[in-house]
């Protein structure tokens, strides 16, 4: 049985696309038959992050995930995200000539622009320094792979993603007492994923926020008109989906948006900027509507027929995303690293 190390900064109880997409990933590596093991901050003491603390950072050192990974003896490697134990397993690898892929989830730079004045440039510095270490980096659509090979960013893969059919599909909706149509988002509240751009818009019926985060106060407060339900998950989630109209995607900073694909495959148009996630997974398909008037998109997504969205969401499945995860995972080095592959 082959083994194959995954280390993320990203995990559970944190819910977003990373852990979502990692999670799937795992499940369909071992339905296969590899071995895997999940380096997260659970193995190891952690403190909060600041502005965010319930996300929680490992406190580690080389020599602390030196020990983990050689206790497991991987034929694979890949660093998921560029935190603390990213960095940690990078330095092991690249000290051990031990060949090893990553991912690259986040638009990091503008996340963090919307935070602190750091300019987008120095951060993607940084991106670019750990990535080009790697034999391959996974970037979530082809529009992303266009943006970033400009940068410098080189040996770039595009590694689609899937849906859980048993949870996402056309669901009984929800008996909500709203007026309609009804307008979705889904999404964790914080500063970079522009919630104010959805609930600023001038829309009839009513506006429906499902998620939580830093800025659920704040939201809740400043918009009273807007109908706010919370964390969802599992077939709640579902069910929520299935009780829009149209599904809105007011974010410009995210690579991919897993829900925008959970919407399609409950049936629901999409209404989005024309960013590298909804771009792709629209495209020609005329499952949405992609504008830079988000209010004119949501209007004319409620003129596409259901039938058309979830007919789109069959473009995406867990079996392809594991399929070029191991195109690239074990390379050259995957038969002559079988015996010590941290042999020092």
């Amino acid at each position: 049985m082959q083994r194959i190390l995954i280390v993320t900064d990203a995990w559970h109880p944190q819910v977003n696309g990373v852990v979502r997409t990692l999670a799937s990933l795992v499940s369909e590596l071992a339905d296969r038959g590899f071995d895997v093991r999940v380096v997260t901050p659970r193995d190891f003491r952690t403190i909060p992050c600041p502005t965010y603390p319930e996300i929680r950072l490992a406190l580690t050192g080389t020599d602390g995930m030196a020990r983990l990974m050689d206790a497991f003896l991987p034929d694979s490697v890949h660093i998921a995200t560029e935190g603390p134990l990213g960095f940690a397993a990078r330095r092991v690898c690249l000290k051990r000539g031990i060949r090893f892929t990553t991912s690259l989830h986040t638009r990091f730079p503008e996340y963090l622009r919307k935070r602190a004045p750091i300019p987008e440039r120095w951060t993607y510095n940084v991106l670019r320094w750990f990535h080009n270490a790697a034999s391959h980096c996974l970037v979530p659509t082809e529009s992303m792979r266009r943006q970033l090979e400009p940068l410098g960013f080189r040996n770039l893969v595009t590694w689609t993603r899937g849906i859980d059919r048993h949870i996402f599909r056309p669901s009984e909706p929800i008996p909500l007492d709203l007026p309609r149509p009804i307008f979705l988002t889904v999404s964790r509240l914080a500063p970079e994923k522009n919630i104010e751009g959805f609930l600023d818009l001038d829309l009839p019926g009513s506006k429906l926020v499902v998620g939580h985060g830093p800025s659920m106060a704040g939201l809740v407060a400043r918009y009273p008109k807007a109908h706010f339900a919370g964390l969802q998950t599992g077939n709640a989630l579902a069910s929520y989906y299935s009780s829009a109209d149209v599904f809105v995607f007011p974010s410009r900073t995210d690579t991919f948006g897993n829900v925008i694909i959970e919407a399609l495959a409950c049936g629901v148009p999409i209404a989005a900027f024309p960013e590298p996630g909804p771009n792709d997974v629209i495209a020609d398909s005329g499952a949405g509507v992609i504008s830079e008037d988000l209010r004119e998109a949501c209007l004319a997504a409620l003129s596409i027929d259901r039938d058309t969205a979830f007919r789109r969401s069959f473009a995406y499945n867990w079996e392809a995303c594991a399929e070029i995860f191991l195109d690239h995972a074990f390379g050259a080095g995957r038969t002559q690293g079988r015996s010590d592959p941290l042999a020092a």
